[in-house]
């Protein structure tokens, strides 16, 4: 591809602009809090911050990785923590009623622990202030250390993310030497293990046993195949995540990694048929989908906000059979509301044929999309 090649017509999206942008713009500096949004140039911040949706970014805005396809400052932060943070996040969540909060981080390798008892912290803090609020982390590696990693998840966020950002074989051209494919498989399949953990440590004791979810991204477009792509998605699939979104890499600048190809709307309607055949609950593939994608926030939020946690099977009054209709009648609204949502977000683009939901589903409680937050 030509350095200056112009961008299709299905990657041009509106300048940001208007009043709930500009007011999301200043609450977020009042607070002095930083949002990857901005930081990482995230191609749909008017779109979203029209909407009143934004994410917030933990410790800090200086990244000690230097990964070439992100554009978030890179240098030594030397140990620098904002402990004010927790409840600054707080506040701001108050101020903008929100009900779906998505926290990322920049990478902390100059603390013991990468950031997670900050991270953990704050997601503690969010459930004290507002036990209704959904809590989606997009964290780190924490350099493969299986504690911190577990350290998050007994947080009790809904959603633990963490991206494998690229295919196995571009990981090591493309991403920090800090960084490995198989290091990030690893942590979301620990983070997988721990979520059953607590479900099964909560059923056995009589409790309601939460429904936690993982996540995880893929960028196409940045030297990848198509049978790459696959690939990946079998890997996260195998390591049990529930959620994947693939979107394209688009260059940041002339510093970073050149952008290979643009990836037609046609191939990303595939890699979402992929996935769900796969078994993933959820996909979303389409040029502009970013790790945090609003159509994946509206599944997660029709999913779980239904009166609570999930019950254990056995205090089900019509036993497991009942729990596994209950819930895969759950995934039918949710899929649903996330397809007419991404319908009204690109219109023309061509989606997988979604299962319609069964008659007795009500969307009742579903948020509009203008009151979650996102990545």
């Amino acid at each position: 591809m030509a350095q200056f090649s112009p961008k299709p017509e299905w990657l041009k999206v509106r300048a940001p602009g208007g009043d709930t942008y500009h007011h999301l713009k200043e609450t977020f500096r009042k607070l002095d809090l930083h949002t990857v949004c901005e930081e990482a140039r995230c191609p749909n911040v008017g779109e979203c911050w029209r909407e009143g949706t934004a994410t917030v970014m933990l410790l800090g805005d200086v990244c000690t990785r230097g990964c070439r396809f992100c554009a978030v400052t890179t240098g030594d932060p030397r140990g620098a923590v904002d402990v004010r943070e927790p409840e600054h996040v707080a506040r701001a969540i108050a101020r903008l009623s929100l009900q779906y909060v998505v926290m990322t981080m920049v990478n902390r390798d100059d603390l013991l622990d990468g950031g997670a008892e900050h991270v953990a912290r704050t997601v503690s803090r969010l459930h004290a202030l507002r036990p209704d609020l959904l809590i989606e982390t997009l964290v780190g590696d924490f350099q493969g250390h299986m504690s911190a990693v577990d350290m998050v998840v007994d947080a009790g966020p809904d959603v633990f993310a963490h991206n494998v950002e690229v295919v196995r074989r571009i990981t090591r051209v493309i991403r920090d030497v800090r960084s490995s494919y198989d290091q990030s498989l690893a942590v979301l399949r620990r983070a997988k293990e721990r979520q059953r953990r607590l479900a099964a440590d909560a059923a056995e004791a009589g409790a309601p046993a939460p429904r936690r979810l993982t996540k995880s991204s893929i960028m196409v477009g940045i030297g990848e195949t198509d049978d790459e792509v696959l690939e990946a998605l079998r890997d996260l699939r195998e390591a049990g995540v529930d959620i994947v979104t693939i979107g394209q890499y688009l260059r940041p600048s002339s510093k970073h990694a050149p952008v290979q190809r643009f990836v037609e709307p046609e191939t990303f309607a595939a890699f979402e048929r992929a996935a769900l055949e796969m078994g993933f609950l959820y996909a979303a593939s389409a040029p502009l989908v970013r790790s945090s994608y609003k159509a994946a926030e509206v599944f997660v939020r029709s999913l779980m906000d239904r009166g609570g946690a999930e019950q254990p099977a056995g205090a089900s009054p019509g036993g497991a059979p009942a729990v596994e209709a209950l819930l895969e009648e759950r995934l039918a609204v949710a899929r649903r509301e996330a397809a007419r949502l991404t319908a009204e977000l690109d219109p023309d683009e061509p989606r997988p044929p979604v299962a319609p939901a069964t008659a007795s589903a009500s969307p009742a409680g579903l948020v509009p999309a203008a009151s979650l937050v996102r990545r």
